[in-house]
């Protein structure tokens, strides 16, 4: 194969070459069947390592949806000198709270990025208090279960066991 590319190149000129490789069209029987047992094999060794992955997904999200919503009330923070009360909720990040303290200089179009609170990755609100039992304030996700406690993917993410 070598020494027929060496002639193609060296006596034809580039229009002809090129019609030599057009003209040879698909790929022989032999040649699909090798691509497709070398897929074969590295989708059983994949495979099984990606199953079952989605809850570990799911908590991960939840803990940078909390760190991203430690960041943005630590902005509220730094303009209004207070973090929003449990009353004011994580509304006070998108809008303008209207009860409780009223916060002066509020930055036009909130502190999230989105302009509303995501929910956490099974679908239920995420908890804020403020003042929290462990620090300023505390943030919670209740996992897969939406109930305090519990273990695995029903376990509770909370703010301040976060790294």
């Amino acid at each position: 194969m070598k020494s027929n590319l060496k002639k193609i190149f060296r006596y034809r000129p580039a229009a002809r070459l090129w019609q030599t490789f057009k003209d040879r069209r698909g790929f022989t029987l032999i040649e699909l069947m090798v691509v497709i047992v070398i897929l074969s094999i590295l989708a059983v060794y994949v495979a099984p390592k990606l199953v079952g992955r989605e809850e570990q997904a799911k908590q991960v999200k939840a803990r940078v949806d909390i760190q991203g919503l430690e960041t943005a009330l630590k902005l509220y923070k730094l303009d209004n000198g207070m973090y929003p009360t449990t009353e004011q909720g994580l509304e006070a990040l998108v809008e303008p709270p209207e009860s409780g303290k009223i916060p002066e200089d509020w930055r036009e179009g909130g502190y999230i990025e989105k302009g509303k609170i995501s929910k956490d990755p099974w679908g239920n609100a995420y908890i804020y208090l403020c003042p929290g039992s462990h620090d300023d304030y505390d943030i919670v996700s209740y996992g897969a279960d939406g109930e305090p406690g519990g273990d695995g993917e029903n376990s509770d993410i909370k703010s301040w066991e976060l790294e």
